[in-house]
Protein backbone atom coordinates (compact mmCIF):
# COMPACT_ATOMS: atom_id res chain seq x y z
CA UNK A 1 0.00 0.00 0.00
CA UNK A 2 1.14 3.57 -0.64
CA UNK A 3 0.95 5.68 2.52
CA UNK A 4 1.06 9.48 2.53
CA UNK A 5 2.15 11.72 5.40
CA UNK A 6 1.23 15.40 4.87
CA UNK A 7 2.64 18.40 6.70
CA UNK A 8 0.14 19.52 9.34
CA UNK A 9 -1.37 22.92 8.55
CA UNK A 10 -3.50 23.59 11.65
CA UNK A 11 -2.30 26.70 13.50
CA UNK A 12 1.02 25.98 15.21
CA UNK A 13 0.59 22.22 14.84
CA UNK A 14 4.22 21.15 14.90
CA UNK A 15 3.62 17.43 15.29
CA UNK A 16 3.91 15.00 12.40
CA UNK A 17 2.02 11.74 12.05
CA UNK A 18 5.02 9.42 12.07
CA UNK A 19 8.67 9.27 13.11
CA UNK A 20 11.47 7.97 10.87
CA UNK A 21 11.43 4.77 12.94
CA UNK A 22 7.74 4.37 12.11
CA UNK A 23 8.51 4.85 8.42
CA UNK A 24 11.18 2.17 8.63
CA UNK A 25 8.67 -0.31 10.10
CA UNK A 26 6.17 0.36 7.29
CA UNK A 27 8.83 0.07 4.59
CA UNK A 28 10.14 -3.19 6.04
CA UNK A 29 6.59 -4.52 5.85
CA UNK A 30 6.61 -3.84 2.11
CA UNK A 31 4.78 -0.53 1.88
CA UNK A 32 5.70 2.71 0.15
CA UNK A 33 5.77 5.85 2.29
CA UNK A 34 5.70 9.34 0.80
CA UNK A 35 6.03 12.37 3.04
CA UNK A 36 5.62 16.05 2.33
CA UNK A 37 8.86 17.98 2.55
CA UNK A 38 9.61 19.52 5.97
CA UNK A 39 6.62 17.71 7.50
CA UNK A 40 8.67 16.63 10.49
CA UNK A 41 11.16 19.47 10.78
CA UNK A 42 9.45 21.27 13.67
CA UNK A 43 9.27 18.01 15.61
CA UNK A 44 13.01 17.48 15.11
CA UNK A 45 12.84 15.01 12.21
CA UNK A 46 14.57 16.18 9.03
CA UNK A 47 13.89 15.20 5.43
CA UNK A 48 17.21 13.34 5.46
CA UNK A 49 16.15 11.18 8.41
CA UNK A 50 12.96 10.18 6.58
CA UNK A 51 14.86 9.40 3.38
CA UNK A 52 17.34 7.27 5.30
CA UNK A 53 14.36 5.39 6.78
CA UNK A 54 13.09 4.63 3.27
CA UNK A 55 10.50 7.35 2.63
CA UNK A 56 10.23 9.43 -0.53
CA UNK A 57 10.06 13.20 -0.02
CA UNK A 58 7.54 15.04 -2.20
CA UNK A 59 7.02 18.75 -2.70
CA UNK A 60 3.25 19.13 -2.63
CA UNK A 61 0.40 18.09 -0.37
CA UNK A 62 -1.51 16.98 -3.46
CA UNK A 63 1.05 14.24 -4.11
CA UNK A 64 0.74 12.99 -0.55
CA UNK A 65 -3.06 12.95 -0.58
CA UNK A 66 -2.99 10.87 -3.79
CA UNK A 67 -1.79 7.88 -1.70
CA UNK A 68 -3.98 4.89 -0.76
CA UNK A 69 -3.96 5.86 2.93
CA UNK A 70 -3.17 9.22 4.50
CA UNK A 71 -1.98 9.27 8.10
CA UNK A 72 -2.24 12.59 9.96
CA UNK A 73 -2.24 14.03 13.44
CA UNK A 74 -5.10 16.53 13.46
CA UNK A 75 -8.37 16.77 11.59
CA UNK A 76 -8.12 18.00 7.99
CA UNK A 77 -8.51 21.73 7.53
CA UNK A 78 -10.95 23.24 5.03
CA UNK A 79 -8.26 23.70 2.38
CA UNK A 80 -7.68 19.93 2.46
CA UNK A 81 -11.30 18.88 1.91
CA UNK A 82 -10.75 18.88 -1.86
CA UNK A 83 -8.32 15.99 -1.51
CA UNK A 84 -11.02 13.63 -0.18
CA UNK A 85 -12.13 10.80 -2.47
CA UNK A 86 -14.05 7.57 -2.13
CA UNK A 87 -11.07 5.20 -2.43
CA UNK A 88 -8.98 6.99 0.22
CA UNK A 89 -8.42 5.82 3.81
CA UNK A 90 -7.87 8.64 6.31
CA UNK A 91 -6.28 7.68 9.63
CA UNK A 92 -6.07 10.56 12.15
CA UNK A 93 -7.67 12.37 15.08
CA UNK A 94 -11.02 13.72 13.90
CA UNK A 95 -13.18 14.81 16.90
CA UNK A 96 -16.12 15.09 14.53
CA UNK A 97 -18.75 15.95 17.16
CA UNK A 98 -17.33 19.47 17.16
CA UNK A 99 -16.70 19.61 13.38
CA UNK A 100 -19.98 19.79 11.41
CA UNK A 101 -18.40 21.10 8.17
CA UNK A 102 -15.70 18.43 8.19
CA UNK A 103 -18.25 15.70 8.90
CA UNK A 104 -20.35 16.82 5.94
CA UNK A 105 -17.31 16.94 3.64
CA UNK A 106 -16.19 13.46 4.68
CA UNK A 107 -19.65 12.01 4.09
CA UNK A 108 -20.05 13.72 0.72
CA UNK A 109 -16.71 12.36 -0.52
CA UNK A 110 -17.31 8.69 0.31
CA UNK A 111 -13.95 8.53 2.10
CA UNK A 112 -13.16 5.96 4.79
CA UNK A 113 -12.37 7.98 7.93
CA UNK A 114 -10.83 6.22 10.92
CA UNK A 115 -10.55 8.35 14.07
CA UNK A 116 -7.86 7.65 16.64
CA UNK A 117 -9.98 8.99 19.48
CA UNK A 118 -12.79 6.43 19.12
CA UNK A 119 -10.60 3.34 18.72
CA UNK A 120 -11.73 1.33 21.74
CA UNK A 121 -10.23 -1.84 23.17
CA UNK A 122 -12.20 -4.74 24.69
CA UNK A 123 -12.05 -3.13 28.14
CA UNK A 124 -13.47 0.17 26.92
CA UNK A 125 -10.09 1.92 26.96
CA UNK A 126 -8.90 4.36 24.30
CA UNK A 127 -5.24 3.39 23.74
CA UNK A 128 -4.66 5.73 20.77
CA UNK A 129 -6.08 8.73 22.59
CA UNK A 130 -4.23 7.93 25.82
CA UNK A 131 -0.73 9.29 25.03
CA UNK A 132 -2.05 12.66 23.89
CA UNK A 133 -4.38 12.80 26.92
CA UNK A 134 -1.32 12.21 29.09
CA UNK A 135 0.54 15.03 27.36
CA UNK A 136 -2.39 17.46 27.60
CA UNK A 137 -3.01 16.51 31.22
CA UNK A 138 0.60 17.08 32.18
CA UNK A 139 0.76 20.38 30.31
CA UNK A 140 -2.39 21.81 31.88
CA UNK A 141 -1.08 22.59 35.41
CA UNK A 142 2.12 24.04 33.94
CA UNK A 143 0.02 26.34 31.77
CA UNK A 144 -2.18 27.23 34.72
CA UNK A 145 0.88 28.13 36.79
CA UNK A 146 2.21 30.26 33.94
CA UNK A 147 -1.00 32.24 33.41
CA UNK A 148 -1.47 32.85 37.14
CA UNK A 149 1.53 35.19 36.92
CA UNK A 150 0.67 38.88 36.84
CA UNK A 151 2.55 39.65 33.58
CA UNK A 152 0.29 37.09 31.88
CA UNK A 153 -2.87 38.71 33.27
CA UNK A 154 -3.22 36.33 36.20
CA UNK A 155 -3.94 37.04 39.85
CA UNK A 156 -0.28 36.85 40.86
CA UNK A 157 -0.38 33.53 42.73
CA UNK A 158 2.54 31.10 42.96
CA UNK A 159 0.88 27.74 42.51
CA UNK A 160 3.12 25.99 45.03
CA UNK A 161 3.01 28.78 47.59
CA UNK A 162 5.88 29.49 50.00
CA UNK A 163 6.22 28.89 53.74
CA UNK A 164 3.59 30.95 55.49
CA UNK A 165 1.58 31.60 52.31
CA UNK A 166 -1.33 29.53 50.98
CA UNK A 167 -0.55 27.48 47.87
CA UNK A 168 -2.71 27.75 44.77
CA UNK A 169 -5.95 25.79 44.49
CA UNK A 170 -6.28 23.61 41.39
CA UNK A 171 -9.64 22.01 40.58
CA UNK A 172 -9.72 19.18 38.05
CA UNK A 173 -13.08 18.12 36.62
CA UNK A 174 -12.75 14.59 35.28
CA UNK A 175 -10.67 11.77 36.72
CA UNK A 176 -9.77 9.94 33.52
CA UNK A 177 -6.35 9.77 31.88
CA UNK A 178 -5.98 13.51 31.34
CA UNK A 179 -7.37 14.38 34.75
CA UNK A 180 -5.14 11.96 36.64
CA UNK A 181 -2.06 13.19 34.80
CA UNK A 182 -3.03 16.78 35.54
CA UNK A 183 -3.36 15.76 39.18
CA UNK A 184 0.11 14.22 39.20
CA UNK A 185 1.77 17.39 37.88
CA UNK A 186 -0.34 19.78 39.99
CA UNK A 187 0.69 17.90 43.12
CA UNK A 188 4.30 17.96 41.96
CA UNK A 189 4.08 21.74 41.65
CA UNK A 190 2.85 21.92 45.23
CA UNK A 191 -0.75 22.91 44.55
CA UNK A 192 -3.78 22.19 46.71
CA UNK A 193 -5.78 19.87 44.44
CA UNK A 194 -9.45 18.94 44.27
CA UNK A 195 -10.60 16.41 41.67
CA UNK A 196 -14.19 15.59 40.73
CA UNK A 197 -15.58 12.61 38.85
CA UNK A 198 -18.94 10.85 38.49
CA UNK A 199 -17.44 7.43 39.22
CA UNK A 200 -16.87 6.53 42.85
CA UNK A 201 -14.36 3.82 41.94
CA UNK A 202 -12.22 6.41 40.13
CA UNK A 203 -12.19 8.64 43.19
CA UNK A 204 -11.41 5.63 45.38
CA UNK A 205 -8.35 4.75 43.28
CA UNK A 206 -7.12 8.34 43.50
CA UNK A 207 -7.54 8.33 47.28
CA UNK A 208 -5.72 5.00 47.47
CA UNK A 209 -2.73 6.66 45.78
CA UNK A 210 -2.75 10.11 47.37
CA UNK A 211 -4.61 9.55 50.65
CA UNK A 212 -5.87 12.78 52.19
CA UNK A 213 -3.41 14.91 50.20
CA UNK A 214 -6.04 15.28 47.45
CA UNK A 215 -9.69 16.27 47.92
CA UNK A 216 -11.98 13.92 45.98
CA UNK A 217 -15.56 14.94 45.28
CA UNK A 218 -18.46 13.44 43.37
CA UNK A 219 -19.06 15.50 40.27
CA UNK A 220 -22.41 17.26 40.54
CA UNK A 221 -23.56 20.84 40.07
CA UNK A 222 -23.33 21.77 43.76
CA UNK A 223 -19.82 20.42 44.24
CA UNK A 224 -18.60 21.87 40.95
CA UNK A 225 -19.98 25.32 41.77
CA UNK A 226 -18.33 25.42 45.20
CA UNK A 227 -14.99 24.10 44.00
CA UNK A 228 -14.80 26.39 40.97
CA UNK A 229 -15.62 29.50 43.04
CA UNK A 230 -12.63 28.86 45.32
CA UNK A 231 -10.19 27.79 42.58
CA UNK A 232 -7.17 29.56 41.17
CA UNK A 233 -6.97 27.12 38.23
CA UNK A 234 -9.79 24.95 36.87
CA UNK A 235 -8.90 22.17 34.43
CA UNK A 236 -11.63 20.59 32.33
CA UNK A 237 -10.75 16.97 31.55
CA UNK A 238 -14.03 15.25 30.67
CA UNK A 239 -14.31 12.97 27.64
CA UNK A 240 -17.21 11.01 26.19
CA UNK A 241 -15.76 9.13 23.18
CA UNK A 242 -17.11 10.56 19.93
CA UNK A 243 -19.54 12.92 21.68
CA UNK A 244 -19.55 16.62 22.40
CA UNK A 245 -18.29 17.37 25.89
CA UNK A 246 -21.07 18.16 28.41
CA UNK A 247 -21.30 21.77 29.63
CA UNK A 248 -20.59 21.20 33.31
CA UNK A 249 -19.42 24.69 34.34
CA UNK A 250 -22.06 27.34 33.77
CA UNK A 251 -21.50 30.98 32.91
CA UNK A 252 -22.85 31.88 36.34
CA UNK A 253 -20.19 29.72 38.01
CA UNK A 254 -17.41 31.34 35.99
CA UNK A 255 -18.73 34.81 36.82
CA UNK A 256 -18.14 34.05 40.52
CA UNK A 257 -14.52 32.97 40.06
CA UNK A 258 -11.70 35.18 41.29
CA UNK A 259 -10.40 37.82 38.86
CA UNK A 260 -7.14 36.58 37.37
CA UNK A 261 -7.95 32.92 37.92
CA UNK A 262 -7.42 30.54 35.01
CA UNK A 263 -9.47 28.00 33.05
CA UNK A 264 -7.72 25.31 31.01
CA UNK A 265 -10.22 23.39 28.86
CA UNK A 266 -8.54 20.18 27.70
CA UNK A 267 -11.91 19.05 26.30
CA UNK A 268 -12.14 21.98 23.87
CA UNK A 269 -11.56 19.77 20.81
CA UNK A 270 -14.89 18.11 21.73
CA UNK A 271 -16.60 21.44 22.42
CA UNK A 272 -15.38 22.07 25.97
CA UNK A 273 -17.07 21.80 29.37
CA UNK A 274 -17.27 25.53 30.18
CA UNK A 275 -20.19 27.63 28.93
CA UNK A 276 -17.89 30.62 28.67
CA UNK A 277 -15.50 28.81 26.34
CA UNK A 278 -17.39 29.88 23.23
CA UNK A 279 -14.45 29.72 20.81
CA UNK A 280 -11.19 27.92 20.37
CA UNK A 281 -7.88 29.71 20.72
CA UNK A 282 -4.47 28.92 19.27
CA UNK A 283 -0.84 28.66 20.32
CA UNK A 284 -0.40 32.08 18.66
CA UNK A 285 -3.08 33.66 20.84
CA UNK A 286 -3.91 31.13 23.56
CA UNK A 287 -6.01 33.01 26.13
CA UNK A 288 -8.85 35.48 26.39
CA UNK A 289 -10.63 37.00 29.39
CA UNK A 290 -14.26 36.75 30.37
CA UNK A 291 -15.52 37.91 33.77
CA UNK A 292 -11.86 38.63 34.52
CA UNK A 293 -10.99 34.93 34.20
CA UNK A 294 -8.33 33.80 31.73
CA UNK A 295 -9.63 31.12 29.35
CA UNK A 296 -7.13 28.80 27.64
CA UNK A 297 -8.89 26.88 24.86
CA UNK A 298 -6.22 25.53 22.49
CA UNK A 299 -7.51 22.34 20.82
CA UNK A 300 -4.08 20.93 19.97
CA UNK A 301 -2.28 21.33 23.27
CA UNK A 302 0.23 18.49 22.60
CA UNK A 303 1.43 20.43 19.55
CA UNK A 304 3.39 22.60 21.98
CA UNK A 305 5.74 19.67 22.66
CA UNK A 306 5.88 18.15 19.16
CA UNK A 307 8.88 15.87 19.51
CA UNK A 308 7.58 14.11 22.62
CA UNK A 309 4.07 13.98 21.19
CA UNK A 310 5.11 12.64 17.77
CA UNK A 311 7.13 9.80 19.27
CA UNK A 312 4.35 8.92 21.72
CA UNK A 313 1.70 8.98 18.98
CA UNK A 314 3.72 6.86 16.56
CA UNK A 315 4.27 4.27 19.28
CA UNK A 316 0.54 3.55 19.44
CA UNK A 317 -0.63 4.18 15.86
CA UNK A 318 1.99 2.29 13.85
CA UNK A 319 0.78 -1.25 14.71
CA UNK A 320 -2.68 -0.40 13.36
CA UNK A 321 -1.35 1.43 10.32
CA UNK A 322 0.62 -1.72 9.48
CA UNK A 323 -2.47 -3.91 9.93
CA UNK A 324 -4.57 -1.73 7.63
CA UNK A 325 -1.79 -1.54 5.01
CA UNK A 326 -1.01 -5.26 5.16
CA UNK A 327 -4.54 -6.69 5.35
CA UNK A 328 -6.53 -4.00 3.57
CA UNK A 329 -9.30 -2.00 5.24
CA UNK A 330 -12.08 -4.58 5.09
CA UNK A 331 -10.06 -7.47 6.48
CA UNK A 332 -8.43 -5.27 9.13
CA UNK A 333 -11.86 -4.07 10.27
CA UNK A 334 -13.23 -7.56 10.57
CA UNK A 335 -10.17 -8.89 12.41
CA UNK A 336 -9.42 -6.02 14.78
CA UNK A 337 -11.90 -4.50 17.24
CA UNK A 338 -9.79 -1.35 17.63
CA UNK A 339 -9.84 -0.54 13.93
CA UNK A 340 -13.55 -1.38 13.66
CA UNK A 341 -14.50 1.04 16.45
CA UNK A 342 -12.34 3.76 14.92
CA UNK A 343 -14.39 4.00 11.72
CA UNK A 344 -16.50 7.17 11.96
CA UNK A 345 -17.44 7.68 8.29
CA UNK A 346 -17.69 4.98 5.61
CA UNK A 347 -19.23 5.14 2.13
CA UNK A 348 -21.09 8.34 2.99
CA UNK A 349 -22.57 6.95 6.22
CA UNK A 350 -21.97 8.00 9.83
CA UNK A 351 -20.84 4.79 11.52
CA UNK A 352 -20.14 6.14 15.01
CA UNK A 353 -23.29 6.44 17.08
CA UNK A 354 -22.10 9.34 19.25
CA UNK A 355 -21.09 11.38 16.20
CA UNK A 356 -24.49 10.71 14.62
CA UNK A 357 -26.24 11.80 17.82
CA UNK A 358 -24.19 15.01 17.99
CA UNK A 359 -25.63 16.10 14.62
CA UNK A 360 -28.98 14.31 14.85
CA UNK A 361 -27.97 12.24 11.84
CA UNK A 362 -28.86 8.69 10.97
CA UNK A 363 -26.50 6.18 12.53
CA UNK A 364 -25.53 3.25 10.32
CA UNK A 365 -23.73 0.39 12.09
CA UNK A 366 -20.53 -0.44 10.23
CA UNK A 367 -21.46 -4.12 10.28
CA UNK A 368 -24.44 -3.35 8.03
CA UNK A 369 -22.10 -1.87 5.40
CA UNK A 370 -19.39 -4.51 5.61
Amino acid sequence: MQIGIPKEIKNNERRVAITPNGVQLLVRDGHEVIIEQEAGTEAGFTNQLYEEAGASIVVSAQEVWAADMVIKVKEPQESEYGFFRDDLILFTYLHLANEPALTSALKASGITAIAYETMMDEKGGLPILTPMSIVAGRLAPQLGAHYLQSPQGGEGVLIGGVPGVQNGKVVIIGGGVAGQNALQIAKGLGAHVTILDVKLDVLQRIEDIYGQDVVTLMSNQLNIAKAVKEADVVIGAVLIPGSKAPKLVSEAMVSEMKPGSVIIDIAIDQGGIFETVDRTTSHDDPVYQKYGVLHYAVPNMPGAVPRTSTIALTNVTIPYAIKIARQGFLAACKLDQMIYTGVNIYQGHTTNENVAMAFEQQFTPLADLL
